[in-house]
């Protein structure tokens, strides 16, 4: 057994940029479908489409509102 403590797997840096990716391509206000379907023909990973489909089905008038979101659902935050 090892002391180091369990790594995350997932690498949160590239996540935070594909993230960034998205919310610079999409017109304000936009909501969860168009965030979805712009992460997919961005060529995001798996991993950012489900971040953003799990977010709740609403219209988002910046990517600070979207942002704030996705911050509160684990992580801190995403710089766009």
């Amino acid at each position: 057994m090892s002391d180091k403590p369990a790594q995350n797997v997932l690498n949160e840096e590239p996540i935070d940029d594909e993230i960034a990716q998205v919310l610079r391509r999409v017109d304000y206000p936009v909501n969860k479908d168009a965030l979805v379907d712009t992460a997919r023909n961005a060529g995001v990973s798996n991993d950012v489409v489900i971040l953003f489909d799990g977010l709740p089905k609403q219209d988002y008038d910046d990517a600070d509102s979207v942002e704030q979101l996705l911050g509160s659902n684990g992580g801190p935050g995403i710089a766009v």
